[in-house]
């Protein structure tokens, strides 16, 4: 499995934001957001191969904490994503999340949460970027999210929000895919503590207006766009 980067931080997301967890970030993806905060490990993905038992045995230094978040990039395109799932949990009682995208699905892999975040037409890279903009455009399709929701896991869905011209996707997305409004968190979309704070107000307007749960971005709030946060 290739790995950017394994750390301890405070989840910084949604429903579980605050919790003490251990990321394990994998590197590659299957789509180029133009927005993406972690492009070394999509547009241009580095780590290092590890195995396993390698990956295990890192993990097994922070037994104490019950959180694991599997990260990327996109998990979901690693092979071998579920025997890692399944060593965590033989290895200690964990509460195993992947974030993902939503657009690759494994009934084999068995987290016991999808952190969901579908990327709305503003992720879309220019035309400047034509092999990403086709890759992006290829693989950003929702087909396999109705196996996300009927999954014995449980589930959130994040948005990343730009502006108010974002909503009608958002609605409709919810509304295609009959997702409660209770498990959709709306975030703003920002690389720095002052985009967050400036786009806050306009996001949490949305999610009262709407019905929907707003998220900050504790990791942004913190620590700005930096690895291992």
């Amino acid at each position: 499995m290739l790995v950017s980067e394994i750390f301890h931080a405070r989840q910084g997301e949604g429903v579980h934001s605050g919790a003490s967890s251990l990321f394990i970030r994998t590197s590659g993806c299957n789509l180029r957001c133009v927005w993406c905060d972690t492009r070394h490990t999509s547009w241009k993905p580095e780590g290092t191969l590890r195995s396993i038992s390698s990956i295990l045995d890192e993990a097994d230094r922070w037994l104490d904490v019950r959180h694991i978040v599997i990260t990327g990039g996109e998990p979901l395109i690693q092979h071998d994503l579920a025997a890692l799932v399944d060593g965590l949990r033989e290895r200690g009682d964990r509460f195993i999340t992947i974030e993902t995208a939503g657009t690759v699905y494994h009934e084999d892999v068995r987290p016991d949460f999808f952190s969901i975040s579908p990327k709305l037409h503003h992720s879309e890279p220019g035309e400047q970027f034509p092999s990403q903009r086709a890759l992006h455009r290829r693989n950003n399709h929702f087909d396999k999210l109705p196996s996300f929701i009927h999954s014995d896991a449980d589930y959130q869905l994040k948005f990343v929000v730009q502006d108010e011209g974002d909503t009608p996707e958002i609605i409709a997305f919810i509304q295609r895919f009959d997702i409660p409004r209770h498990k959709v968190y709306l975030m703003p979309e920002a690389a720095s503590s002052d985009q967050l704070h400036a786009r806050q107000p306009m996001v949490s307007g949305i999610c009262e207006r709407e019905g929907l749960n707003f998220s900050s971005r504790l990791h942004i709030e913190e620590w700005g766009n930096q690895r291992g946060t």
